[in-house]
């Protein structure tokens, strides 16, 4: 049997992509020598490159997504393994332009990845399913903002977000009415629209929910404590939160946190590999988000989970792997 070409594709448009090379690092290494042959593209805003052995870059052809090296031998990619946090891997437009020339790819299709990058949408269509989330308020650019009906709604402290941005970027943690414009601001520069969120005091749990032989399956709880305020860009990646996992929590609601989290990924029509977030208040699990491509470096939550759990990064990756070739 042939090996299969297999593009670790990493990168992106934002500030993540530092941590998306971290993570397509880990899946390059991991990934199974004896059934697919393995390849490096970094795709950046000014440039989609292939990376080879010697770290010498070749561009790739749009058209079908290949590769023509300069000793004459073109690359075309079986699988193209998704590991781009935030745009364009993350928010559906990488997995739109794939379906147009029939590249196969791994994680969830553009409608899901879309839909779940924008947090007012997944909560919306969410609280159909009865999961619940914080009280909020959607605005977008440029409308009118009048921060005494914000206070009297949603009381402080409070949260300020992105609508649609990953790794805790442009998230602030509002405690008295005069924050309230900065943190505002701070959220407009990474998004157009944005959340104001109640504040919900209980404790923060992270999700890895995928789908491994053919059965969606909760990878572990992970209990975060962050060293600051929240679990913002530095507590997720420079080391300043501690990350607990298991959880310490009941079985009663650990129950409850694994039947949600599965739920909210069946109900979404998801596939690869998830990150939700929740606050438990009162043994109530509220969500916050669901990432579709949660960071995956050595010490990210999703690998951690999955070692607990008792599935090897090779062989969590090579599932994903064998999933898309399967697809028509």
């Amino acid at each position: 049997m042939s090996k299969k070409n297999v593009a670790v594709v990493m990168g992106g448009y934002s500030d993540e992509y530092k941590v998306s090379l971290k993570s397509g690092q880990l899946i390059f290494d991991s990934l199974d020598r004896d059934l697919y042959n393995v390849y490096k593209v970094v795709i950046l805003k000014d440039e989609w490159y292939f990376l080879d052995d010697r770290g010498e870059k070749a561009s790739i052809n749009k058209e079908d997504f290949s590769v023509s090296l300069s000793s004459g031998f073109q690359v075309k990619f079986d699988v193209c393994f998704n590991i781009i946090h935030g745009r364009p891997g993350e928010n559906g437009e990488l997995q739109a332009y794939w379906n147009t020339i029939g590249q196969k790819y791994t994680g969830c299709d553009f409608y899901q990845s879309a839909l779940t990058f924008n947090k007012k949408d997944t909560l919306a269509v969410l609280s159909k399913y009865g999961i619940p989330s914080a009280k909020s308020i959607y605005l977008r650019q440029g409308e009118e903002i009048n921060e005494d009906e914000i206070i009297t709604e949603l009381g402080l402290p409070l949260f300020v977000k992105p609508n649609q941005s990953g790794s805790s970027l442009g998230i602030s943690k509002v405690k008295e009415q005069s924050e309230l414009k900065k943190a505002l601001e701070f959220a407009f520069a990474e998004d157009e629209e944005i959340l104001i969120e109640s504040f919900l005091d209980g404790m923060e749990v992270s999700v890895g929910v995928v789908d491994f032989n053919n059965e969606t399956i909760v990878l572990g709880i992970t209990e975060i404590v962050p060293h600051k305020e929240f679990f913002d860009y530095e507590a997720k990646y420079e080391g300043a939160s501690e990350e607990i996992t298991p959880a310490r929590i009941d079985d009663e609601t650990r129950l409850k946190v694994e039947e949600i989290s599965k739920r909210a990924y069946e109900a979404l029509g998801m596939s690869g590999f998830s990150r939700s977030e929740f606050i438990i208040m009162k043994g109530i699990p509220y969500m916050l988000e669901m990432n579709t491509n949660p960071g995956f470096s050595p010490a990210s939550i999703l690998p951690q989970q999955a070692a607990i759990y008792g599935i090897s990064i090779k062989d969590l990756c090579g599932n994903e792997v064998e999933k898309a070739l399967a697809k028509n």
